[in-house]
């Protein structure tokens, strides 16, 4: 059984039926692109059956030095940038608490993201944070030469060598790399660095279920053999051709449908705080996906109801080039029921006794239906609840939709040469020599 729900019921008027089933051919020739390894990309299909082929002595392993890491320090800074960091942000939010890092010691070490950007006061600013705590690094990058964590690792490593000695920095520092070649893998083979390795046939996007991902979030303490376990599930369910049987498969065909139409904006709206992450983590999964050769829906996110406030408008009134997904939660951990005041000041005491899950989940109902009556098309994509196993399951979920919308639409949704642009125009305003 899916922890995951599609509904479509708020797209009838936009899409027929008769022209997703028409789709079906071309979702079988995709498929069998996919599954045979003879498409565009072919090289970079590790993560396809990854779930059910990772073996128990690698997920041991990690297990293993997590616990090692969590004993050691106080804070654990992940060093990565794109996929080497949004897919362990987006499982540590979604799955911990949303203070978790103020609960200190008692939930494990703080867990903090360096290398994501190259600004000097968010760094400063961390080692400020970070300067009387214990501190564990692992640094991400399949080359050991991208600019933002290259650069973060430099200052990082310097102050963690300052503080505990280079013998000292080697228990603390953990790096995961390249299985034999690269910058970084040659400085942890001279160093002595304990070593996670990327698959040479996953790239960084799709490569949250590997130690990429599965690290950081076995540090924070997360249950990575469920979150397997519930991946391992998704993988079974979204490996099947049928768009009967297969909603990975049948929000790949409405996208591509819906992009047919003009709708060139897809809107993931969240309606929890905990999803807002993994909002950050499926934009870049599908834009660096699918936006090529002038080609690719536009990944937008919006986290309701806050932004109802400020976007709703846009979303209800403006251009009509777009689309919704909803990614809503099936029930919280815990309920909180809103209490009755005696004056009813503020007019509230016709929701006395209510959860705040079903004020939510009405805001929802109705923004759905305002925004499809305001010529929205939209869908909702219902994950059960907030475990690792739904979560597993989610992730399986988007990489196998994204790779089909982008078969469908003509592009390899496995490479990404529009990021080496800005990388080049920027080496040379620095003056990097070769360039």
């Amino acid at each position: 059984m899916s922890n995951l729900s599609l509904n479509c019921e708020n797209l009838k008027s936009f899409i027929s039926d008769q022209e997703v089933i028409n789709l079906q051919a071309q979702v079988n020739l995709c498929h069998d692109q996919l599954e045979g390894g003879t498409g565009e990309g072919a090289d970079y299909l590790g993560w396809l059956h990854l779930p059910s082929s990772i073996p128990d002595t690698n997920v041991a392993e990690i297990e293993s030095t997590a616990r090692s890491v969590r004993d050691l320090c106080e804070a654990f800074i992940v060093v990565g940038i794109g996929g080497s960091y949004l897919g362990s942000r987006a499982g540590i939010s979604f799955l911990n608490s949303s203070f978790s890092n103020q609960f200190g010691r008692q939930g494990g070490p703080e867990i903090y993201f360096a290398g994501q950007n190259i600004s000097s006061d968010y760094h400063a600013d961390l080692f400020d944070l970070i300067a009387g705590r214990d501190v564990c690094l692992n640094v991400i990058s399949k080359s050991g030469t991208t600019t933002e964590p290259a650069i973060a690792f430099r200052l990082l490593k310097e102050m963690v060598e300052n503080k505990y000695g280079a013998d000292g920095a080697r228990d603390r520092i953990v790096v995961t790399t390249d299985s034999s070649q690269g910058a970084l893998k040659s400085l942890a083979n001279d160093l002595g660095y304990k070593t996670f390795v990327i698959p040479d046939d996953v790239g960084g996007r799709y490569s949250v279920l590997t130690p990429v991902g599965l690290f950081p979030m076995a540090v924070a303490g997360i249950n990575i053999r469920e979150l397997l376990e519930g991946a391992r599930r998704g993988e079974t369910i979204y490996s099947k051709p049928s768009l009967d049987q297969n909603d990975a498969y049948r929000y790949a065909v409405i996208r591509q449908l819906l992009y047919q139409k003009g709708k060139t904006t897809e809107i993931l709206a969240t309606f929890q705080p905990a999803f807002g992450y993994l909002a950050e983590w499926w934009k870049q999964l599908a834009g660096e996906s699918e936006g090529k050769n002038l080609k690719g829906i536009f990944p937008a996110s919006v986290g309701f109801t806050s932004d109802l406030h400020s976007m709703g408008q846009w979303i209800q009134e403006g251009n009509r080039n777009i689309f919704e997904t909803f990614l809503t939660l099936e029930a919280s951990r815990r309920q909180l029921k809103i209490p009755a005041f005696q004056n009813d000041a503020d007019g509230l005491n016709y929701l006395a006794g209510e959860t705040l899950d079903r004020v939510n989940e009405k805001a929802w109902l109705g923004t759905a239906n305002a925004h499809k009556e305001g010529g929205v098309p939209n869908m909702t994509l219902k994950v059960k609840d907030r475990s690792p196993y739904s979560l597993g399951q989610l992730f399986y979920f988007f990489e196998r939709a994204v790779a089909m919308t982008g078969c469908l639409n003509g592009v390899n949704p496995f490479d990404q040469p529009g990021v080496e642009f800005y990388k080049e125009n920027m080496f040379k305003l620095l003056g990097k020599p070769g360039i």
